[in-house]
């Protein structure tokens, strides 16, 4: 489909016709640079079905715990409460547009008022009451109300997917923190049960030295390998509780010790495969993207209704009243007045200022236009980005846990050999030591990053929103406890009529 540009001018009367008597561009769809397939496509673990998006943690990672933070964090979170409080403003914004197609200007007026003359006689002081009303209403004969409402419509939506963009990347930030948190866990464990081992290796490398079988330098360097080891201790343990207080925020909480909330776990699991679909349906429906589009669906109607002030304004204009020397006197026959007809507003000698505004409005859609194409590149460039993660992970993950799997077993022997008293180089004992510390290390972050790869993917792919699987966020009305769950379907096409029909009972957001 291709896109309007407007040359500066008037629209010319076959035009105004075909476009429902509007002036100024209709809008169309604009053609997006997006890939035709994955760049991995022939990979065996990328699958062209179509994505399952809508709540792909619980689906990838089978959690209830994660599955429950996520719900926590969609119900409570401080910025998905102002990305709803946007779609208010924005429907706000809305009713306004609409309220212009109706009597623009209504107005009541009353008065009283005694009069003094400067004759003489019984006739010098007398009363007057005045009542009318009246109105203006300006015919939308060149279509600039009605192009203000396209504007405002295009504007709700792009904030209802400004709503949407929000939830894609608070689901995405949950489910990476968690798995922070199950990574660094591991890893914690790992580090104690390395402390443990070389500890023995000391104690025995001191009775050594006690009978004279080794040197005291082999207890120094014993006792190095194991500090340096219990080092690593308070810097996971730092990192731990900065992971936590990130996921305490992501909740819309203030930060605390939420370990026990949590509990034990490992790093999620996933299946080496995913379904991608295809790129052009696949990123072209991601909230941002959407949005952008919107964003430039919306600046196209501000182009017509700044060309509309290149035209006469024609307004109906009407008056109505009563008035009379007494109060009873408005009520007699004959006190009763009125006027209506129209009047004609033309700015003649403004040309400059209003092509101007023109020429302003249009290169602003151009500047929107080159804005929503960057968006999808940006939005491909993620996903290929994403996708070679995800792939290059596994690889990764199976040779370091092929690597921390030979390390423990090299550590196994030797820690028996020397356990027996037989010749061994200490230098060796403790080198194999460290190095099966950071390679099962090192496997637990390969790991963690597989898993990574997964949030990674769905982040680039828009997906958790719309979503039947999250509880219904704060800034919404509750719905009764007896009332069956509403699922909410994806909005057909670019209209997210779905989610703004869920919004149109908001509640104070300090309501829980």
């Amino acid at each position: 489909m291709g896109t309007t540009f407007l040359a500066v001018g008037c629209t010319s009367p076959r035009d105004w016709i075909a476009n429902g008597f509007k002036v100024g561009p209709n809008y169309h769809t604009p053609p997006a640079p997006v890939a035709t397939d994955w760049i991995d496509a022939d990979d065996k673990r990328v699958l062209e079905d179509p994505v399952d998006s809508v709540a792909w943690w619980s689906s990838s990672f089978n959690d209830p715990v994660l599955n429950e933070l996520v719900s926590e964090a969609y119900s409570q979170n401080l910025t998905v409460r102002q990305a709803g409080s946007r779609i208010m403003q924005a429907r706000a914004l809305r009713q306004i547009a609409v309220g212009n197609l109706f009597p623009q200007q209504q107005d009541f007026s009353a008065s009283y008022s005694h009069n003094l003359t400067t004759g003489v006689g019984a006739g010098r002081h007398f009363s007057s009451w005045r009542g009318s009303f009246g109105l203006a209403w300006e015919v939308d004969f060149w279509g600039r109300y009605r192009r203000a409402i396209e504007s405002a419509d295009a504007d709700l939506d792009a904030a209802v997917f400004d709503y949407g963009d929000v939830v894609v990347t608070l689901v995405a930030d949950v489910a990476a923190t968690y798995i922070d948190i199950r990574t660094l866990q591991t890893r914690l464990e790992l580090v104690k049960l390395n402390v443990e081992n070389q500890s023995q290796t000391y104690q025995l490398t001191e009775i050594r030295f006690r009978l004279g079988e080794s040197s005291e330098v082999d207890v120094q360097q014993a006792k190095s390998s194991l500090v340096q080891t219990e080092a690593l201790v308070p810097q996971v343990e730092t990192q731990l509780r900065q992971s936590q207080n990130q996921l305490c925020v992501l909740l819309g909480m203030p930060p605390e010790d939420i370990l026990e909330m949590l509990g034990e776990g490992e790093i999620p699991n996933v299946k080496s495969e995913i379904a991608l679909g295809i790129p052009a349906a696949s990123l072209l429906q991601r909230p941002d993207v959407r949005r952008a589009e919107r964003q430039l669906a919306s600046q196209s109607a501000l182009i017509g209704v700044a060309e509309s002030e290149l035209y006469p304004h024609i307004t109906l204009v009407g008056t109505v009243g009563r008035s009379g020397n007494q109060f009873k006197d408005l009520f007699r026959a004959g006190s009763g007045f009125g006027s209506v007809g129209p009047s004609l507003d033309w700015n003649i000698l403004n040309y400059g200022r209003i092509v101007g505004n023109v020429q302003f409005q249009d290169a602003r859609f151009q500047e929107l236009l080159s804005a929503y194409q960057q968006t999808v590149l940006n939005a491909n460039l993620e996903a290929e980005n994403a996708v070679v993660q995800f792939l290059k992970a596994q690889d990764q993950f199976r040779l370091q846990l092929e690597a921390a799997e030979a390390a423990d077993r090299t550590n196994e022997l030797i820690t028996l050999q020397f356990e027996e008293g037989e010749e061994i180089d200490f230098n060796r004992v403790f080198n194999v030591q460290n190095t099966k510390t950071q390679q099962e290390l090192a496997a637990a972050v390969a790991k963690g990053n597989v898993a990574q790869g997964v949030v990674s993917i769905y982040r680039a792919l828009g997906g958790g929103w719309p979503s039947p699987y999250l509880s219904q966020p704060p800034l919404l009305a509750p719905e009764p406890e007896d009332a069956e769950a509403e699922e909410i379907a994806p909005p057909p096409g670019l209209q997210p009529q779905p989610i703004e029909e869920a919004l149109e009972n908001p509640v104070p957001i300090g309501d829980e």
